[in-house]
């Protein structure tokens, strides 16, 4: 099987290369409810707060440097690490092998659909499905189900991400 696949740095770079959609075509979730067992969590909740990545340098001499990543997460998203949680988002395949998706960034907002503002860091979940992996879909909001972990990715040095969802399954599409 020939198998494909970008560095989620590359992937990042693409994603702040196209920019995402303002918020008027943001995905919510609905109050907080479980669906057998996984608790829905949107981006209004991932992305509820300012994260600036560590490493940033500002140029002037007296500028502060940001705190420590894993310190800019509140307590209230650190609550989900390790919990069974739905999200929903849009599918940006990262890595495909034999025509399925097997990883993937799901993204606040729909790409290219017109010009937008740059997406935060805290605005997309770096999602590896456990199984075969699902067809790619893109364009329109699909729930992921898995294990959220919350904390910064590195790749080659590199912050990718705080979000990864270790994905059980592709739980709906709605479009």
């Amino acid at each position: 099987m020939k198998s494909t696949a970008l560095s989620s740095l590359r992937l990042a770079t693409v994603l702040f290369a196209l920019g995402a959609v303002a918020g008027v075509c943001a995905v919510e979730a609905p109050a907080a409810a479980k669906a057998e067992g996984y608790e829905k969590v949107g981006f209004d909740k991932l992305a509820s707060y300012n994260f600036t990545p560590p490493g940033y340098e500002t140029g002037a001499p007296d500028a502060q440097a940001p705190a420590k990543g894993d310190d800019q997460i509140p307590e209230r998203i650190r609550a989900y690490n390790e919990k069974k949680v739905a999200i929903t988002g849009f599918m940006l395949p990262v890595k495909m092998d034999g025509g399925l998706v097997k990883e993937f960034l799901l993204v606040k907002d729909p790409m290219m659909c017109c010009y937008g503002v740059m997406p935060k860091i805290n605005e997309w979940v770096v999602v590896k499905m456990t199984g075969a992996g699902v067809k790619p879909l893109m364009d329109v909001p699909i729930t992921f189900e898995g294990k959220l972990k919350v904390g910064e990715m590195f790749e080659n040095g590199y912050l990718t991400g705080v979000y990864l969802l270790e994905g059980d399954r592709m739980a709906e599409t709605k479009g």
